[in-house]
């Protein structure tokens, strides 16, 4: 006769939070919808690069047509879902420790 199992309320696996993998979600998100703004980059911490961005957005959608604007939305759209497709440890090490602003 096999003995009687009482595995209790099933616990969820209690796996350590990478540090730094809970900007990945919310960058990647923001990369996707506002990437023409350079908002994401400021969520990570490259503030030359954000600026960049949003002053490049700026000036295409007042002077030229919304054309630079148009392709600063695209570049965010790509980082985003790169952001996104990449794990949490390849994120953070890429993104957090190595300071990979472009791409």
């Amino acid at each position: 006769m096999l003995p009687a199992y009482n595995a209790g309320p099933m616990q969820p696996q209690n796996r350590p939070a990478v540090p730094g993998a809970d900007k990945k979600v919310l960058a990647g998100v923001l990369g996707i919808v506002l990437g023409g703004l350079g908002i994401h980059k400021f969520i990570l911490g490259y503030n030359t690069e954000g600026i960049i961005m949003l002053a490049v957005w700026a000036v295409g959608v007042l002077f030229l047509c919304g054309i630079p604007s148009l392709v600063m939305a695209v570049i965010g759209v790509i980082e985003g879902i790169m952001y996104l497709t990449k794990s949490d440890e390849e994120f953070v090490h890429t993104y957090i420790v190595n300071k990979k602003g472009w791409f």
